[in-house]
């Protein structure tokens, strides 16, 4: 694939295993957000990608971007926002009972209820994941695709959306695709992985994947060495969301000693 003439990716054949959480590795550069922007249709490129849904048909796209290039004066509710994507009419006309409730669902299956009112442009960056999340999962999509869904996000921040992920592809049954630089996440949430660096590097389970060589390959040499007593078999674990009285599992998922954040 290239753009502007520049060699963005080559020789890339790699598979997404359905129902799994697949992340995708690699460091600035290296043609993560170029592969998910050609899966969306987005940017030309050579080759096949093949996205295949039920009955044979092309599967349900949801997508969560990085960021999202927004007016914070834009005088719009988060649940206008949701139902813009499916309203006919202007939305000063008000929105209908049924896309309302449509809207609401999608805030509960986020735990997102209380931003329903509250104006798009005030939310925080860990709220406005959620709204986007919750735009994402409308049509009850096939695969989920998200761009780094949780940079800029704390720990404890992202402790919580990646189990809040963990439980809805459980509970709804969808593909889940995801772009990280958070190695510890990945190590901890993922059940595949691709790792890039404008070619493939590597692919499959955590646990083989995640090793000081390809980490080296994909990063260099002073990438960080991963425990591999933390690294997953690629092997779906339990994706119920957490009881708060059981220990953590580790401890990137440990609970912080002070309060949560407000926008966890």
């Amino acid at each position: 694939m290239r753009l502007d003439g520049v060699s963005i990716l080559e020789d890339v054949t790699a598979t997404v295993p359905r129902g799994s959480c697949t992340a995708i590795i690699g460091p600035n550069g290296a043609g993560k957000t170029t592969l998910l922007l050609a899966m969306l249709g987005h940017v030309h490129y050579k080759g096949t990608i093949a996205l295949s849904g039920s009955l044979g048909r092309r599967c349900r796209i949801g997508y969560v971007p990085q960021k999202l290039n927004l007016d914070r004066g834009l005088p719009i509710t988060v649940a206008e926002f949701l139902a813009s994507a499916h309203q006919r009419k202007p939305l000063w006309f008000g929105i209908s009972g049924s896309l309302s409730e449509r809207a609401m669902q999608a805030l509960r299956m986020v735990g997102g209820e209380a931003l329903a009112s509250k104006a798009l442009g005030s939310l925080s960056g860990g709220e406005l994941q959620r709204a986007l999340l919750a735009f994402a999962l409308l049509d009850q999509p096939e695969l989920l695709v998200l761009d780094e869904p949780t940079a800029g996000m704390d720990v404890q921040g992202e402790a919580m959306f990646c189990s809040l992920l963990d439980h809805l592809r459980s509970r709804h049954g969808f593909t889940e695709l995801m772009v990280s630089h958070d190695i510890a996440a990945v190590t901890h949430h993922a059940t595949h992985v691709i790792c890039l660096n404008r070619r493939l590097v590597a692919e499959g389970a955590p646990r083989e994947v995640l090793s000081p060589d390809n980490l080296a390959l994909a990063f260099g040499i002073h990438m960080g060495m991963v425990n591999p007593n933390a690294l997953g078999d690629g092997q779906p674990s339990s994706t119920d969301l957490p009881d708060p009285s059981d220990p953590p599992c580790c401890a990137h998922c440990a609970p912080p000693t002070g309060d949560a954040p407000a926008d966890a």
